[in-house]
């Protein structure tokens, strides 16, 4: 028994994955195609998909936002989560990656659900808030440039309806964030990051040690609730 989070060693991982994950077939093919690229390590871990899934079906999400792509692993989870009618955009600015993710998406049959905007985030974000879209998404996740987060986050929080979910990647960032001597760039961001949203009093939140760190952050709505 442990009144704390338990540390998850090579068979107790293993031991999770192989009771638990639901992991379709056109997942896990791209899922290892991923894993063939150097740049792998930005692929979120399965039972992080399957989990960010779930939280889709339990809002009952018909609109979703996702800040950085890459193959396409995280918006396929998400995609496939939603209903008939539901549209995720996904926003990236590479053409090889999201080649990948266009092809997966297409033999999902998801392809009409996901819309791509290539392109900086930032400016897609804008254009999205300029053209009246405060408050019409159910779920946001943010994975891309780290010194970035605080920007994307702020534009999100309009953009994303009250009640609903932002979800934030690499918030532990390999466990650096808690090292006091490492001041790279993006650890430093991450760091700045997590402290202001531990004293945002427009969400309730909660950080889980999933994957590299999730960041949950439910946007309240007036008077708090």
């Amino acid at each position: 028994m442990s009144n704390r989070t338990l540390s998850l060693d090579e068979r107790l991982y293993t031991y999770l994955l192989d009771s638990s994950l639901r992991e379709p077939e056109i997942l896990r093919k791209l899922r290892e195609e991923t894993d063939c690229d150097d740049m792998s390590m930005m692929r979120i871990a399965p039972e992080q998909g399957q989990f960010m899934a779930l939280l889709v079906r339990l809002l009952g999400a018909k609109r979703v936002l996702e800040i950085g792509t890459y193959t396409g692993y995280s918006a396929l989870w998400m995609a496939l989560a939603l209903p008939q009618n539901g549209e995720l955009i996904a926003c990236d600015v590479s053409e090889e990656w999201t080649g990948v993710a266009q092809r997966y998406w297409a033999k999902a049959g998801v392809g009409e659900r996901v819309h791509l905007k290539l392109g900086p985030a930032i400016d897609t974000l804008d254009a999205l808030l300029a053209a009246g879209e405060q408050e019409e998404f159910d779920l946001v996740f943010i994975d891309a440039d780290k010194p970035n987060y605080e920007a994307y986050f702020e534009r999100c929080l309009e953009l994303v309806r009250t009640g609903g979910l932002i979800l934030v990647d690499n918030v532990f960032w390999d466990g650096t964030v808690a090292d006091p001597d490492e001041a790279d760039e993006s650890t430093v961001a991450i760091r700045a990051f997590n402290k202001a949203r531990a004293r945002d009093s427009r969400i309730w939140l909660s950080m889980l040690p999933v994957g590299d760190g999730l960041t949950l952050a439910m946007k309240k709505g007036p008077g708090g609730f």
